[in-house]
């Protein structure tokens, strides 16, 4: 073979290898499982990065949004037996099921384990006290060393078996983390989600401490999506989301549903957690935003809310409710403003 050819195959492989990596870190990003349709997906995508595809992929990721089985429908890929999980998407089930699957696998492999060292001891044991037994009889020990041979070498096997038990537990622990986790956050803003501020609010409440509770929506989001689309309207909810939680540092912002968001406050009283509120939304109400793609003017942006101060011992829903109240009293009211009470 020439020099020039070996050169050029060289150059093949490495571009290849540069391929399959970045076709494996586009698919762990997104949690999508390394079936041919998300892999053709995937493949579009990387070796096409100024192509319509590639652009659109980058819009709706922006900010670290994970793609969701609806984006690769939309896109004209094709959703494989584990896909990507939205909180809200079908096949996060399928992703639970899976773990729960594994976790089964591992605690019956254990249980397996356990059951054949038992066999072996059981069995060695019956071996040596026979052995013992020819020895008293005039036998040499031949047979025990033997057996003690034998044992070890299983004691070592089984060894060598749970260890990789035991790593594969580890990994199957993280992932069983991962998932925990992602079942408590918002996949758009990266927030935690409703549950997470069920959990939060029972946890704090029955420490004893101060609560106070926000409920805060977009105003008008509505027309947002109408008028400039869906793609628009979520960048918006991750503008609200970074500004709530810059400006309520320490305290729990969580995204509750659509575009409504929550904040708990830790520790302060109501006119406290007030200012801080309206620090959020004078910072959100005085920019002008404008649209990436051609420069256009979006608009104020404004979100309206209401504000309660939980009393010891009530029940989350009570206080949801009543913060809930305000908040439509709020946009009654003219809309862009805190009702407190």
């Amino acid at each position: 073979m020439s020099a020039r050819r070996q050169t050029r195959l060289v150059a093949v492989e490495d571009r290849s290898d540069h391929v399959f990596d970045c076709i494996r870190g586009f698919l762990k990003l997104h949690r999508l499982s390394p079936d041919p349709a998300h892999y053709a997906f995937a493949h579009r995508v990387i070796c096409d990065p100024n192509g319509a595809l590639a652009q659109s992929v980058a819009t709706l990721t922006e900010g670290g949004v994970r793609l969701t089985a609806r984006d690769i429908k939309a896109l004209g890929g094709e959703i494989g037996t584990f896909g990507v999980g939205d909180a809200a998407a079908a096949d996060e089930p399928a992703h639970a099921d899976t773990l729960v699957a594994q976790t089964q696998m591992q605690v019956e492999g254990f249980t397996d384990m356990v059951r054949r060292v038992r066999a072996d001891t059981e069995d060695f044991g019956r071996d040596l006290a026979a052995s013992a037994d020819a020895m008293r009889a005039g036998a040499g020990a031949d047979n025990v060393i033997l057996l003690t041979g034998l044992m070890l070498n299983r004691v070592q096997a089984a060894e060598a078996r749970l260890a990789a038990a035991t790593s594969e537990a580890d990994q199957l622990r993280e992932k069983l983390e991962e998932a925990r986790g992602d079942a408590r956050r918002d996949p758009l803003t990266g927030l935690p989600n409703r549950r997470a501020f069920e959990e939060a609010f029972a946890e704090r409440m029955q420490a004893g401490e101060t609560l106070c509770l926000a409920v805060v929506d977009v105003d008008r989001f509505k027309r947002v999506n109408d008028q400039f689309g869906h793609s628009v309207g979520d960048r918006v909810l991750r503008a609200i989301a970074d500004a709530l939680t810059a400006a309520c540092p320490d305290h729990f912002v969580g995204r509750y549903g659509g575009e409504e968001f929550i904040i708990l406050f830790y520790g302060l009283d109501l006119p406290a957690a007030r200012g801080m509120l309206e620090a959020a939304r004078i910072s959100v109400a005085s920019k002008r935003y404008r649209l990436r793609e051609s420069d256009a003017p979006l608009g104020s942006v404004t979100f309206s809310g209401g504000l309660t101060e939980a009393e010891p011992g009530e029940v989350q829903g009570a206080v949801f409710g009543r913060a809930d109240k305000l908040l439509y009293a709020a946009k009654d009211g003219g809309r862009n403003r805190i009702y407190a009470a």
